[in-house]
């Protein structure tokens, strides 16, 4: 059956937006650092430059193949297209709402604010090494964490050599802060 006759979408709704945009506070700012906003901006560039171009091509060259219904380059191409242009939205979006936060600004501080690579030990003995960024910078398995998750929220303002009560759903954690750096400011 025809799409236009059924109530059922492709999934061409910006889920990913909705998702990521749930995860910044009411009336927070989309805070990132240099480099994520660099990062996001190329990959915008390339999506925009290299990328749909390149599948636009192929579309065009598969319906000029004629039946299109049965034209399976056609028909991912298209759904392709669809999806770069979710994306292309999704990063213009992001973009627009980022606030840039230069972490180098605190370098030689010893307080904790967005930006900050910090090492604490927990109750438990263990020692952990984390970077605060931005929602779109995150990364966890390289000690990346966003700013608006529990542990930074508990670090945020505090001190080298601090301890600090971390909520979990496991129950309290006490955090020794052991170290806190900011990058250099660049030249």
């Amino acid at each position: 059956m025809n799409k236009a006759f059924v109530k059922e979408s492709d999934g061409d709704e910006d889920e990913e937006g909705a998702a990521l945009a749930a995860a910044i506070p009411a009336g927070a700012k989309n805070y990132i650092t240099p480099q994520g906003y660099q990062r996001i901006k190329d990959e915008l560039l390339q999506l925009i430059d290299v990328e749909r171009p390149e599948v636009v091509k192929v579309v065009h060259w598969a319906a000029s193949n004629g039946d299109r219904s049965e034209n399976g380059d056609y028909i991912y191409g298209k759904r392709r297209l669809r999806e770069i242009d979710r994306r292309i939205r999704f990063l213009t979006k992001r973009l627009d709402s980022a606030f840039v936060v230069d972490p180098s600004a605190h370098h030689g501080n010893d307080q904790i604010f967005f930006g900050a690579t910090v090492t604490y030990c927990n109750q438990a003995g263990e020692e952990h090494t984390v970077t605060i960024v931005g929602i779109d910078e995150l990364d966890p398995l390289k000690g990346k964490i966003s700013w608006v998750s529990p542990v930074a929220r508990a670090l945020t303002k505090a001190r080298e050599g601090e301890q600090i009560t971390l909520h979990t759903p496991l129950g309290v954690d006490t955090l020794e802060i052991l170290a806190v750096s900011y990058p250099a400011p660049q030249d």
